[in-house]
């Protein structure tokens, strides 16, 4: 098994896709104008609005309500880019700058539009940066 990819449902769409493009540096490839992936070289964040719902089970999906999942991107240089997206005015909502966690790495966490939480984060002990060097 391979774990591909992680989706959120959203009730703006381009607004959203239009925020990760940004921050990531990753453009989004449209297959409908309800679905948008950006794709990784080790996965893809799929982005779809909430009329996408009912073809999986209506109900089963409601924007904005996450409060457990954490979106995690390898960064090169996290403190970089924690300047890079305030000076750009993308990053509003930061919820802990750039602090070392003590399993290694350095993460910036923030929330995009609709609330979730993403983590931009570089490893910088000898331990973490050996764990994604493989």
């Amino acid at each position: 098994m391979n774990f591909v990819s992680i989706r959120i449902i959203t009730d703006d769409l381009a607004r959203l896709v239009a925020f990760y493009e940004h921050v990531t540096g990753v453009r989004a490839t449209w297959a409908t104008e309800d679905f948008a992936e950006l794709a990784t070289p080790t996965a893809t964040l799929a982005l779809a609005s909430t009329r996408t719902v009912p073809l999986f089970a209506p109900g089963s999906a409601r924007p904005a309500r996450n409060q457990s999942v954490i979106t995690e991107f390898l960064v090169d240089d996290v403190d970089r880019v924690h300047r890079n997206l305030t000076d750009s005015g993308h990053l509003t909502d930061v919820v802990a700058g750039p602090t070392t966690m003590p399993w290694g790495n350095r993460s910036l966490l923030f929330r995009d539009p609709d609330g979730n939480l993403v983590n931009f984060f570089t490893p910088v002990t000898a331990a973490a940066v050996a764990k994604f060097s493989r």
